[in-house]
């Protein structure tokens, strides 16, 4: 195993030579040299075959592996509450509310995307990380406010994944139970195994290096993502069919119905249909990741109109999926709707087709958990280095030879630092592992300010467009009706955790 220097180094592949892009490339001065539009168009007397403008190694990334970001980043744990979102708001309210909240997401990601570059938008200053966009373009306060915001939603979300897959990984089980048992058998099990079994597999893949190295992961997670998205809407087909007929109501849960939290009154109708808010947005979250995401992408075309076809498909196909899975979920089950589709056991048979997406659940939320980590991940490393250059432990790498795949660098910090944040997420997720509840808080808190408030505010600051004029008041109307919204989902999701601990063991939490 050998150290490496820490002056900035080269190899050679194929008779070209290229730099090293690892934890030290932190440690450069950025040297963005400036080039006229008509070079960034026709680049012949700018151009590198290994390096962008920024002088970084070149970006490889496409429209079909931003889509698969996306989709990996979308279509995740959320959908499968979908069904007892829409059954808490019913047939009217449910439908709509998805396709604002689509909406929504497509018009702001769409402004968000245009905050790439500062300046021009094909030639300018490019912003690596979400909060370099909003430091460029709004800087003062509002660029530690948004970083803090981004990356405690990011732990957040690791946390709320790392529950989603424990409670897949024991449905697979209880699946079997059940289908051995006939039914008779409950199958109660702890979910802590689990959850430390996929804390495990995300130490692994934390190791890689950063964002540009999990588009491979992305695909499968992606292919995952339709995979038991599919199955959930077939099975919910089926259970109509079979029923033969459409259960559910125009306003959704009826005050009097049983559940597992006791009867429903007329308040907790109240918090659920908040709660269901919450649950709708976190199933839309992706603007967190989004410039990381468009980092990505190599250009020409310009990043932002790769970036704008990327979104347009991604949210398109998720909201048809979205309506689908949804609708034929609470149409299947009405009152009953489980708050986890493939894993609250409306469905018992084929256990079989059960497990297998199940298994798909768990697959595509070890990817998922990487493409929402990575920019946490290269945030802490780029401070530590930046805080720390002459430390070995922080900056240096060391060359381990892997055979049948070569070289693998390892630096310690990246190791110790990201071994620790996957074991803390994981304890969070043993103490608090309430699936609807967190899944709602999450989406409450990260969609007004990540998904309106900061694009909009950018937008406003680079087209400079002037207060009370009817543009800005259209944008303003927009950010300040999702402000409420965000308000009521979390009023309504902190509700359902005060329910929960009423009842609640830490460490002994069973399903």
């Amino acid at each position: 195993m050998l150290p490496r220097s820490r002056t900035l180094p080269s190899r050679i592949h194929n008779g070209v030579v290229e730099e090293r892009h690892d934890i030290r490339h932190y440690l450069q001065v950025e040297v963005q040299p400036k080039a006229s539009e008509a070079e960034a168009i026709n680049p012949q007397s700018n151009y590198s075959k290994c390096f962008d403008d920024d002088g970084r190694l070149k970006r490889t990334g496409t429209f079909w592996t931003a889509t698969s970001h996306i989709i990996t980043a979308v279509i995740g744990s959320g959908v499968l509450s979908l069904a007892w979102a829409v059954a808490q708001l019913g047939w009217v309210t449910g439908p709509i509310v998805m396709l604002l909240f689509a909406f929504v997401n497509l018009y702001t990601s769409n402004l968000l995307a245009q905050c790439y570059r500062t300046g021009d938008r094909v030639t300018g200053q490019r912003n690596y990380t979400y909060m370099e966009a909003v430091k460029a373009n709004l800087g003062g306060k509002r660029t530690m406010l948004c970083g803090l915001i981004q990356y405690l939603n990011l732990f957040g979300v690791a946390i709320g994944y790392t529950i989603a897959a424990s409670v897949s990984m024991m449905a697979i089980k209880r699946s079997n139970c059940f289908h051995k048992s006939g039914g008779k058998d409950p199958c109660h099990m702890s979910s802590n195994g689990y959850m430390i079994t996929f804390g495990i597999s995300e130490i692994i893949f934390s190791q890689i290096q950063d964002f540009s190295q999990v588009w491979w992961l992305s695909i499968v997670a992606a292919i995952m993502s339709f995979t038991y998205s599919t199955v959930g809407l077939g099975l919910g087909i089926g259970k109509v069919a079979v029923n033969g007929k459409v259960k559910g109501s125009l306003l959704g849960i009826s005050i009097g119905t049983v559940t597992r939290a006791g009867t429903v009154t007329a308040t907790q109708k109240m918090w659920r249909s908040l709660q269901a808010l919450g649950a709708i947005a976190f199933a839309y979250s992706f603007s967190l990741v989004l410039i990381e995401i468009q980092d990505t992408i190599r250009s020409p075309p310009a990043e932002h109109k790769t970036m704008k076809k990327a979104t347009v498909l991604s949210v398109t196909v998720t909201t048809v999926f979205y309506m689908l899975c949804g609708s034929f979920g609470y149409a299947a089950f009405g009152d009953e709707s489980p708050g986890n589709l493939l894993t609250g056991f409306g469905f018992y048979n084929p256990y079989w087709l059960l497990d297998i997406a199940n298994v798909a659940i768990v697959v595509h939320l070890v990817g998922a958990y990487q493409v929402f980590c990575q920019p946490l991940f290269a945030f802490v490393e780029k401070w530590s280095a930046q805080k720390w250059p002459k430390s070995d432990f922080v900056t240096a790498e060391y060359d381990i030879p892997i055979p049948f795949y070569g070289v693998y660098q390892v630096n310690f910090f990246r190791l110790v630092w990201r071994t620790i944040f996957v074991m803390l997420t994981t304890v969070i997720a043993m103490l608090m592992p309430f699936f609807n509840d967190v899944v709602g808080i999450l989406g409450a808190f990260g969609f007004w300010p990540l998904t309106v408030y900061f694009p909009v505010e950018m937008y406003i600051a680079q087209k400079k467009i002037g207060r009370w004029t009817g543009r800005w008041l259209g944008l303003q109307i927009l950010s300040v009706t999702c402000l409420f919204v965000s308000i009521a989902a979390a009023v309504g999701s902190f509700a359902g955790v005060v329910l929960d601990l009423k009842t609640y063991k830490p460490f002994k939490t069973s399903y």
